[in-house]
């Protein structure tokens, strides 16, 4: 009788040994925190809370029907950030390579890319809420087609510019597509908490298209070299800006035509008088400024420092890609749970977000330092 390892061995692609055994490894851990998560928990917007009996009241209709619209609302969603995810995903997991094949400068390349978000990030935000989430949406979705035509061109000027389009739809990315739903789930009149159950679905979902992405991408460059996923992420943004068409439109005033009358200046100077005013919203930005700037290091030291390690069968960077990627879901699938736990268990709800911030940069800080001691 053979061997399941081998039977399983035998249908997988032909990767290091090394990789598929992370990659193993990885899925059955995520299964396992899946398994754990629905046994235990139930999500907030499944029981009926006050806010949403007031809603309720309020739009004379029933738990079941505004369930009904909320899902389909959701979906409506999902869809498009979770296509928008994968096709972003996709090209990343071989973009140091594909420049590493180019034989150009990727320390310039990928410093202009972090440069340019930097510069435009104070500009875009209010920019998004003046002239509409949708079309920002739209002008992400072509910038993204556009920048991943351009690296199919082995020329360093052309590479350039496509990472200071890089900077800006990047900062497009993540300001128009959530602000949009976030607007429109208040506009749709649904209860503040279900916003919580979205996030999380995000998250999860984030992490799954992650994974695909790594395994996708590996498979476009076996059949069409290191250029193949960024093809493949030019469909899919081309799919998700279908998508987004079919969208409302929405702004960043509470007041009707209030996006028409506020200048660009004034929302600059209002959102810096509120950081400087309020410092909780200035250790707000503190908090993500550095969290981005560990993931980032992260980002771009990771292919390297793979290679540098020369391990047996070479870096398939999509495979191991997928499997770092699954850390991604396994957290946005025990977050809830986490959160939940300390409210009841631990602290009080106000409190419990807190700390379980606290507990996942504990988590982060203690994940960054293994390979800071190991390779010391």
């Amino acid at each position: 009788m053979s061997d399941p390892k081998d039977h399983i061995m035998g249908v997988l692609p032909n990767w290091p040994q090394w990789a598929l055994n992370l990659l193993l490894a990885m899925s059955a851990l995520l299964a396992i925190t899946l398994f754990i998560s629905r046994m235990t928990y139930t999500p907030d917007d499944e029981n009926e809370t006050p806010d949403e009996k007031k809603i309720l009241d309020k739009k004379h209709t029933t738990h079941k029907t505004l369930h009904s619209d909320f899902n389909s609302f959701r979906r409506s969603y999902l869809s498009v950030y979770l296509v928008i995810m994968l096709a972003d995903w996709m090209q990343g997991t071989h973009m140091y390579t594909l420049y590493l094949s180019y034989n150009v400068n990727i320390s310039a390349l990928f410093l202009t890319g972090f440069l340019s978000g930097a510069i435009f990030a104070p500009f875009l935000g209010s920019l998004v809420d003046k002239f509409g989430r949708k079309r920002s949406c739209i002008v992400y979705c072509v910038l993204e087609i556009i920048i991943n035509w351009l690296e199919h061109y082995n020329s360093f000027e052309i590479l350039l510019l496509g990472r200071v389009m890089g900077g800006i739809s990047t900062n497009l990315l993540f300001s128009a597509f959530e602000s949009w739903m976030t607007t429109e789930h208040r506009k749709r009149g649904f209860p503040e908490e279900w916003l919580g159950r979205t996030y999380s679905e995000c998250s999860i979902g984030n992490g799954t298209t992650a994974i695909l992405a790594g395994v996708l991408a590996q498979f476009l460059e076996d059949r069409f070299d290191h250029i193949g996923p960024f093809r493949g992420a030019i469909a899919l943004t081309t799919l998700a800006l279908l998508l987004v068409l079919r969208w409302e439109e929405n702004y960043g005033e509470h007041e009707a035509g209030g996006h028409e009358t506020s200048s660009l200046y004034r929302q600059f100077t209002d959102g810096w008088k509120l950081v400087v005013s309020d410092s909780k919203v200035f250790r707000i930005g503190l908090i993500q400024a550095l969290s981005e700037g560990g993931t980032y290091t992260f980002v771009f030291m990771w292919v390297p420092t793979l290679l540098s390690m020369n391990p047996p069968g070479g870096v398939p960077t999509g495979c191991v890609f997928s499997a770092l990627m699954m850390a991604i879901t396994i957290g946005g699938i025990a977050f809830q749970p986490l959160e939940h736990f300390f409210s009841t268990k631990v602290s009080s709800k106000e409190r419990a977000s807190e700390l379980s911030a606290f507990f996942s940069y504990m988590m982060a800080s203690a994940s960054m330092a293994v390979p800071a001691i190991c390779l010391c």
